[in-house]
């Protein structure tokens, strides 16, 4: 294992004083527990699957991927100063690390992306560092996207019926009255007499052909204030590829207020919709605010854990907590301040024994006995 090691990186530097990429025309894989790392452009013209170990893309600059062949690694992790620019499809079947750059692919080829398989994953993205284009999933049922742009994480949370033999999604900080990368505009004033007003500040683009729910957040950027005064009303909406305008998706709940939160939908088949994004739609929810809280869980007795003294009138009660982009990280019934900053739920639960990152979250509480619903925000503070 050790030899062909030290071979990969021999040819990495008889390449690169010819040329500015490392050429691969053969056989080139990475064993289990075997390293590469990439400091110069990849031309991938040969067989570069069945790997096991880590590929490590470095560059105080940009790095291509490029090639004829798209390259299958089971762990990777990007660690760019600016980009890692994929010109072809990289499949993972493991862990994508992002450390810092983001990974761009290209908006107006599609069929660039970084395509997580099976039971792929993704770990350490954030707003300067994610997916900048499309990303996608093979024989997956639930996924988080992590898709963004420039400076901005915008996840998109799937959940479908069943395993998709593909699906993909882009997110768009553009007016969809007039997109880029697209042959058609998708006017916001199209729509049906009820649905309110659509976002014009952005949009995701979703490809499947599962019937699936989404779950995508808004920021202050976002200006949800430009389409309606009531948080609650928010839903996903679509531009209806058969009736080519957009129609109201649904909402299963819509968490936050005008500068952060997030809407669910019903389930949809993504194929029929060209994009989707926020509308403002129907009448406000029955949903009190409660007090926002602060939880510092280091032990001293003194807000360790989430305490909602208004539960005490509801015992048969329900507590969720959600993270800023809309990812529920804590779920309990017949709740009794057990929230202490450990994750209980989530597609891939982060931090279980070292706790969930610092800062603001969202919770609702379900009083069934009462039928209410309460919703607010706390700030968990870091872990001693």
């Amino acid at each position: 294992m050790k030899h062909l090691f030290r071979i990969s990186i021999f040819l990495m530097a008889w390449f690169t004083q010819a040329q500015t990429a490392l050429y691969n025309s053969g056989n080139l894989r990475i064993h289990e527990n075997g390293q590469i790392g990439f400091h110069t452009d990849l031309i991938n013209d040969g067989i570069f699957d069945e790997n096991q170990g880590l590929a490590g893309f470095y560059s105080e600059n940009t790095l291509d991927i490029q090639g004829s062949i798209s390259p299958t690694f089971f762990d990777v992790e990007f660690a760019t100063q600016l980009f890692a620019v994929l010109r072809t499809t990289v499949n993972l079947t493991n862990n994508a690390n992002f450390i810092s750059g983001d990974v761009l692919t290209p908006r107006d080829d599609p069929n660039s992306t970084l395509n997580f398989i099976q039971d792929a994953f993704s770990a350490g993205e954030g707003d300067a560092n994610k997916v900048d284009g499309y990303a996608s999933i093979t024989q997956k049922q639930v996924f988080t996207f992590p898709v963004g742009t420039t400076d901005a994480l915008r996840p998109l949370i799937l959940n479908s019926e069943s395993s998709n033999e593909f699906a993909r999604c882009a997110y768009f900080n553009e007016d969809p009255n007039s997109p880029s990368t697209f042959a058609q505009s998708f006017d916001t004033g199209q729509k049906p007499i009820d649905l309110g007003e659509i976002s014009t500040t952005e949009f995701w683009r979703l490809e499947g052909s599962v019937p699936s729910t989404v779950q995508i957040s808004w920021n202050e950027a976002s200006n949800i204030a430009a389409i309606t005064d009531d948080a609650s009303v928010v839903v996903v909406v679509g531009w209806s590829k058969a009736a080519g305008q957009w129609v109201s998706l649904g909402s299963a709940e819509a968490v936050g207020d005008l500068d952060a939160g997030f809407a669910t939908s019903l389930p949809f088949v993504p194929n029929d919709y060209e994009v989707i994004t926020f509308g403002g739609a129907g009448q406000p929810l029955e949903v009190l605010d409660l007090d926002n809280y602060l939880v510092t869980p280091n032990g001293d007795g003194i807000n360790d854990t989430l305490v909602i003294e208004e539960l005490q009138a509801s015992p048969n009660n329900t507590v969720q907590v959600f993270d800023r982009f809309g990812l529920k990280v804590f779920e309990k019934d017949n709740y009794t301040n057990e929230f202490n900053g450990l994750a209980s739920t989530g597609n891939v639960v982060l931090g279980e024994n070292e706790g969930l990152p610092s800062g603001v979250y969202f919770y609702v509480a379900k009083l069934h006995d009462l039928d209410l619903e309460f919703q607010g925000f706390l700030y968990l503070a870091p872990r001693p």
